[in-house]
């Protein structure tokens, strides 16, 4: 189902060369016990450096299809393949930014953006953390401790350190629902930045309509475990998306 209203959008090239996955799912189910809630049967494709996001209403499936995206849980039916290959747990090419900055406290800045890069060469791991704190505007930032940054920069480090691992599928739950207003604008913007410069692949999860379609090219609705809507963003407008996810 489609909209046919258009929405301002920034202006972006309409081609590029891409480096993230295709994500595949066929068919995925997951429910809970006794039946209430969880997801599908679905099925969803995303093209390599695609920006997905996902918008619903509470108890939609969005937690759902993330932790099996993730490889937090196994699909009870269907499959899940990422770049090809059958996601059956936690994957080396995709990675998790969560609500939560969830930084090691006792790590500075730049040994929280390195960890996972453990089987890096020294010089490789100071490489990937130097160039994962450029993207995200936190150069001067490598030896401070979380506690002495601003949610906003504490988020910057999480999406840095997602970023250093170099993955195929970069996936983000609501990263920006704990700050304010013009921070989360401001993240969102560098956000899209750091999306057309990497060619990752992005799934996001947000409950703002408005951020779905600021940053989106595609935009999924979820209702009671079932894609309601899949329809380009450009397509779309705050009204009529809150439209679709009001109809009974």
């Amino acid at each position: 189902m489609t909209i046919p209203m258009e929405r301002p959008a920034a202006a972006q090239p309409t081609t590029r060369a891409v480096a993230g996955s295709s994500l595949t799912l066929e068919q995925v189910s997951y429910r809970y016990s006794k039946g209430s809630g969880g997801l599908g049967p679905i099925d969803l494709h995303v093209e390599p450096g695609d920006f997905l996001c996902v918008v619903g209403p509470s108890g939609s499936g969005k937690s759902t299809l993330l932790s099996l995206l993730a490889g937090f849980l196994r699909p009870q039916q269907g499959r899940i393949s990422l770049g090809g290959q059958l996601v059956r747990g936690p994957h080396p090419q995709l990675t998790l930014v969560q609500q939560e900055s969830a930084l090691f406290p006792w790590l500075t800045v730049g040994g929280n953006v390195a960890f996972g890069l453990n089987k890096l060469s020294r010089p490789e791991r100071e490489t990937r953390v130097a160039e994962a704190l450029q993207l995200v505007g936190l150069s001067g930032f490598k030896q401070r401790r979380p506690h002495e940054l601003s949610g906003g920069q504490r988020q910057r480090v999480s999406i840095a350190r997602a970023l250093a691992t170099k993955p195929g599928l970069l996936l983000l739950d609501e990263p920006f629902s704990a700050l304010d207003i013009q921070t989360r604008t401001g993240l969102a913007d560098e956000l899209l930045a750091i999306w057309w410069e990497q060619k990752v692949t992005v799934v996001f999860v947000t409950h703002h309509l408005d951020e779905a379609l600021h940053l989106g090219r595609r935009v999924v609705a979820l209702k009671a475990g079932q894609i309601a809507l899949d329809a380009s963003a450009r397509e779309l407008t705050v009204g009529g998306l809150r439209g679709v996810l009001e109809q009974g």
